[in-house]
């Protein structure tokens, strides 16, 4: 299928998706701020500026976008139109994803991903997020659980 929009008109759509304050971004931060949580947002100083970073539980959490990491989901499916580009597009986000992932690890903090999938629905979502909050919590106690 042919993209139907001109060079220029694709380029206005896409610099406006946001990259911070996304929608499922939001509710992930509602979620753990009612549970008692208190976190920075986008630490710079942090490999991947991690979308909320918790001190306290040396945890971080991203909230990725399905199309944008390429998840195995229906919606982080690869367009047809120019499919070689998103093709490496989304190769060399996941190389980057795994590299800062590799370097929090090593600096001593526990990453969690919640996917934008698993907040698409009252359901998934409360699972999604009971599992981060357990998660996160296991640090106080004896074990140490990742994704």
């Amino acid at each position: 299928m042919a993209d139907f929009l001109t060079p220029e008109e694709r380029s206005e759509r896409m610099s406006k998706i946001r990259g911070s304050d996304t929608r499922p971004e939001l509710v992930v931060r509602r979620f753990l701020h009612s549970r008692g949580f208190r976190y920075r947002l986008h630490a710079e100083d942090l490999p991947g500026r991690p979308d909320v970073v918790l001190p306290r539980y040396r945890s971080v959490v991203f909230v990725h976008g399905c199309f944008w990491h390429a998840h195995s989901c229906q919606n982080g499916r690869v367009p047809e139109s120019r499919s070689d580009f998103w093709k490496e597009k989304f190769r060399n986000n996941k190389l980057r994803d795994a590299r800062n992932k590799r370097a929090l690890r090593k600096l001593g903090w526990r990453v969690h991903i919640v996917w934008e999938c698993s907040l698409r629905n009252k359901k998934s979502a409360d699972k999604a997020l009971a599992t981060l909050e357990r998660k996160i919590l296991s640090v106080l106690g004896t074990q140490d659980e990742e994704e």
